[in-house]
């Protein structure tokens, strides 16, 4: 396990770093500003104490990392303008939320509402 989550570091690590040196256009500093938030609240919330039950870390890892991902896919639809990756992005967002649902069940925990985190809606997200 501690692999993987070095692993994903690094990987956050390099994007954030890319991300934010490519930030040269002011129509990009918005989309790289959210982009940056969900990895970091991603990466923050991937940090949890195991509780020696491999599956409920593992769903209490992958739960935000799929929380992340659809995080960032509502900033591709807001500030993208391909309209396949759009799509790729609503797609993301869908699947995601299926899968953080099934994990949720698979553990008999509340499904609570997976999607658009509230920090997409402040930013002007939409369901």
């Amino acid at each position: 396990m501690g692999k993987i989550r070095i692993l994903w570091i690094l990987m956050a690590g390099a994007l954030v770093s890319v991300g934010t040196s490519l930030a040269a256009s002011p129509l990009n500093a918005q989309f790289l500003s959210e982009s940056d938030a969900a990895m970091r609240k991603m990466m923050a919330a991937m940090h949890s104490t195991p509780s020696g039950d491999v599956d409920a870390d593992f769903v209490a890892m992958m739960v935000p990392h799929h929380q992340g991902a659809i995080d960032m896919a509502m900033a591709e639809l807001r500030h993208g303008r391909n309209e396949r990756l759009k799509r790729l992005a609503q797609e993301i967002i869908v699947t995601q939320t299926q899968e953080i649902q099934a994990m949720r069940l698979a553990l008999g925990q509340a499904l609570g509402s997976p999607g658009p985190s509230a920090d997409s809606h402040a930013a002007g997200g939409t369901r």
